[in-house]
């Protein structure tokens, strides 16, 4: 029974063609920036091609959308990494592909497959951050991600750590997002440098990228450290695409954590041991509805 797992991002798209528990084809693409939607649909259309070219044809699909999103309707309310309002994402993937599907939030999604296959499986309780092109997080509680009430929970990268700060694409200015996600990271070093460059410069005691990894981290701990105060988590599930910074993420935000909870002990850091947990968490979204 095979589905298709499509994972949205704000540089790139990643998805997954799964019969059961077996992965049959893994695809990437672009995210098309200045026609997202249309990108979307036509990336989930060709993995349902590709699907019956396999001899077995995709009974159902999740899809999972960064920025706001209401699950219960399928609609794609806000991104502002890409631009879109209001979109009837279920509906329209529907449409053109013919068969049911589910539609999530992309960091939410990932936390739900860290709470049946991943890094708080045993914990039932946890938060889940994902540090990528943006910034955003999950609470999970009893192994199910909280949406909120309209699907707004978990914008983390929004929260405002550096009050009259650098401008973030919200509107708001000093957001998290601003100074640690992996592209503030490259937008604030210049000169086109990816996030893992400025930061592998840091270790090699680089001036100008240990001024602007260090802000980061300091950043990072302070949404972390309001983020344990208000929740009160046993775990934190660092995941996206600068987890894979390794030591020289967890070892310092692990230091400066500690340093901003004066009354109460920090909650344990773990990475995601999942590749592509969003993806992974849009296949549990479909087989969920043939359930």
């Amino acid at each position: 029974m095979t589905v298709i797992g499509l994972d949205v991002g704000g540089t790139t798209m990643k998805a997954a063609l799964t019969d059961d528990s077996k992965t049959l084809v893994t695809e990437f693409r672009p995210t098309d920036r200045t026609d997202p939607v249309g990108g979307i649909l036509d990336f989930a259309a060709d993995l349902a091609v590709h699907a019956t070219t396999l001899g077995s044809p995709a009974r159902a699909a999740g899809i999972v959308v960064p920025g706001i999103v209401d699950e219960p309707t399928g609609t794609a309310l806000h991104s502002a990494n890409l631009g879109w309002r209001n979109v009837p994402m279920r509906a329209l993937a529907e449409e053109r592909l013919g068969i049911p599907v589910a539609i999530g939030h992309d960091v939410r999604t990932g936390a739900l497959a860290e709470a049946v296959l991943g890094a708080g499986r045993d914990a039932h309780d946890f938060v889940f951050m994902a540090i990528g092109t943006g910034i955003a997080a999950a609470l999970v509680i009893n192994n199910t991600p909280y949406p909120g009430v309209a699907g707004w929970s978990g914008e983390i990268g929004h929260v405002v750590v550096r009050p009259n700060g650098e401008d973030c694409a919200c509107g708001n200015r000093g957001c998290l997002e601003t100074y640690a996600s992996a592209a503030a990271i490259s937008r604030r070093y210049g000169e086109n440098v990816p996030a893992e460059e400025v930061i592998s410069r840091a270790e090699n005691n680089e001036e100008k990228a240990r001024r602007i990894w260090s802000e980061a981290l300091d950043a990072l701990a302070d949404g972390l450290a309001a983020t344990t105060l208000l929740l009160d988590p046993d775990l934190v599930v660092l995941g996206g695409g600068l987890a894979k910074a390794g030591t020289a993420l967890l070892t310092p935000l692990e230091t400066r954590l500690v340093v901003r909870l004066k009354f109460r002990p920090s909650p344990r850091l773990l990475f995601s041991n999942l590749e592509d947990a969003a993806v992974k968490g849009a296949t549990i979204l479909a087989r969920r509805l043939l359930d």
